[in-house]
């Protein structure tokens, strides 16, 4: 064999190794759109405040820390979700 045939075997077997596995959407993961997340915790901690005012769990004077709460998950979710995107991930 020349050392032209030996190349070109050589080619033909890189280039038929599997590829390198990959994350992404096939393996189930997606970017995570930061706006929508940030809005879903807010509402989800309104409902949870609704919830727990009108099954009088939490009485009117406890709205004080009760409302923040929901604004303030919402701030804190959403620098957990961009943390990645700040180290240059």
């Amino acid at each position: 064999m020349s050392d032209e045939e030996n190349t070109v075997s050589e080619q033909t077997e890189t280039l038929t190794e599997e590829p390198a596995t990959r994350r992404g959407f096939a393996a189930g993961l997606h970017p995570v759109n930061v706006l929508h997340l940030v809005f879903g915790v807010a509402f989800l901690g309104m409902v949870v405040n609704w919830a727990l005012i009108e099954s009088g769990v939490v009485e009117t004077s406890g709205l004080r820390w009760l409302l923040p709460i929901p604004w303030v998950a919402a701030g804190a979710a959403g620098l957990i979700a961009t943390a990645p995107r700040l180290r240059g991930r």
